[in-house]
């Protein structure tokens, strides 16, 4: 297959709000995949290909791709993409960089404007197309001619929707089962504003600290631990202390669901980035049950499941947690100052979990729901991006700075999150009466429109001259009342770490 007929259907697909169309047109593109291919398409499709990072950041990305002169005609295929970007997650050591740039630029320069486009979001880990791993799913049970869930369930425990997709396509069967040693996708959350609103919705939860760790999941076969991350990226060799820890519990099989935290001399927990960088530091805390003594716990509903973590696990192991039945006073004053205990600990806030609710890994569903305090930050607009799909025509991604102490303004982020059809043509209509230059794609702007951000915090980068960076940042509104002299600064940014 060329890479162009991908490129042609994701640009179709963000074109379109409807789940249903999105769903149908990714359906006839996977029905005429090799099976063998699936997983290359499937990955360029969701922006996550199958060699994982590949050592290309934003600054060589860009230089590489303002250098490179677009084809004329598609002639690369989906094959050709998948072999270069093998290369370059092999690169490594002295002048791999150099390699790197020579590497991408080759392709670069035989790709057309779209496919350069295209590649450069997935390089990027910004697709923002529509066609998440939910509607993909479904769209590879529409071409394989099998029910959504089983396909579903088939990607969460062989831990890859592509390798489920192959399966599927094959028309094998997809009856498989939760292996130990064999990542399996994790539930995840949505959110909720309030305790009181995440009880409203789940109804009988389980109510737990929610740390501001790292998502591990580790499997035990005897002497044989496992420990993979959130990706399923397994990474038992940098974090001993987890696995000694999982070696000490006597029982000798299991998958358990869990954070890994880093904690200071007295016991308190260090910030992710932090803990990111403490390595063999790293204590396990964990949370749900996914395999025990032999048997699948997954379809058990949570209160079964953590049942058997209490049983399998030392208390020092186990994530702060209590029980609440909804419609009472008491059981709301209960939750609300565990969540306020949580937060005095230095914890980033509580999950609330239906405790009926069987372990729907890989889907963001109602059943669990994470609350935490929001930030907000006033922050200037420096440029904006020109959008594609169903953004095409406007600027969408915004490009996003802090006031400094020279007046200047000092990057810190860029999201395109929290805009709507309305707030998008005012900003495009706004932005261009501000336009200093075009850079590709990126429309910079007089300094001059202050926007509010929220953010789930910041963390340390060298990406951004300021040396932070904006965790899931998304718009409030614009902020017409402020000039952008009264902007956050860069010190009040950086505090927030």
């Amino acid at each position: 297959m060329r890479y162009t007929t991908l490129v042609e259907v994701a640009h179709r697909v963000a074109a379109t709000p409807k789940r249903s169309e999105k769903v149908g047109l990714l359906a006839d593109l996977l029905a005429s995949v090799l099976a063998d291919d699936a997983p290359m398409v499937v990955g360029l499709l969701v922006g996550e290909p199958l060699q994982g990072r590949m050592g290309v950041g934003w600054a060589t990305l860009t230089q590489v791709w303002a250098a490179s002169t677009a084809a004329v005609s598609p002639e690369v295929t989906i094959r050709d993409v998948d072999a270069t970007l093998t290369l370059l997650a092999g690169l490594a050591g002295e002048g791999s960089q150099r390699e790197r740039e020579r590497v991408l630029a080759q392709l670069m320069q035989r790709l057309t404007t779209d496919e350069q486009r295209h590649l450069a979001m997935v390089l990027s880990g910004e697709m923002h197309q529509g066609a998440s791993q939910g509607v993909v799913a479904d769209a590879i049970a529409k071409a394989a001619g099998v029910p959504a869930a089983a396909l579903r369930r088939a990607a969460m425990l062989m831990g890859d929707l592509g390798a489920a997709a192959s399966v599927a396509l094959r028309g094998e069967s997809l009856e498989v089962g939760l292996t130990p040693g064999v990542g399996v996708q994790p539930m995840l959350a949505s959110t909720a504003a309030t305790v009181a609103d995440a009880l409203a919705e789940v109804g009988a939860a389980s109510v737990e600290w929610k740390l501001d760790g790292a998502r591990v999941q580790v499997h035990r076969r005897g002497d044989d631990v496992r420990v993979f991350t959130r990706s399923l990226r397994e990474i038992s060799g940098a974090v001993p202390e987890v696995v000694r820890a999982v070696l000490a519990v006597p029982a000798q099989q299991f998958v358990l669901d869990g954070e890994a935290l880093g904690l200071d001399e007295d016991g308190n927990p260090l910030k992710f980035q932090d803990s990111m960088s403490a390595g063999s530091a790293l204590r396990p805390f964990f949370f749900d049950a996914l395999f025990v003594g032999g048997h699948s716990l997954i379809d058990e509903p949570l209160h079964v499941r953590k049942a058997a973590l209490a049983a399998t696990l030392p208390a020092d192991l186990l994530l702060p947690t209590i029980d609440v039945q909804p419609g009472t006073a008491l059981a709301s004053t209960a939750a609300d100052e565990f969540a306020a205990a949580a937060l005095a600990a230095g914890h980033e806030g509580v999950m609330v979990k239906a405790l009926a609710s069987p372990y729907q890994a890989g889907r963001r569903g109602a059943a669990w729901r994470k609350v935490k305090p929001v930030h907000t930050l006033d922050l200037v607009v420096l440029a904006a991006e020109w959008g594609h799909g169903r953004r095409t025509g406007w600027l969408s991604n915004l490009h996003l700075g802090a006031r400094g102490a020279d007046g200047a303004f000092v990057m810190v982020g860029k999201t395109f999150k929290g805009l709507t059809d309305e707030l998008l043509r005012w900003q495009t209509e706004a932005l261009q009466r501000l336009a200093i230059g075009t850079e590709g794609i990126v429309c910079h702007v007089r300094p001059e429109l202050v926007v509010e951000i929220a953010v789930d915090g910041v963390q340390r980068s060298t990406r951004y001259p300021g040396g932070v960076a904006l965790r899931f940042a998304r718009v409030r509104r614009y902020r017409p009342d402020k000039s952008a002299a009264e902007a956050d600064t860069i010190e009040r940014v950086q505090a927030m770490l």
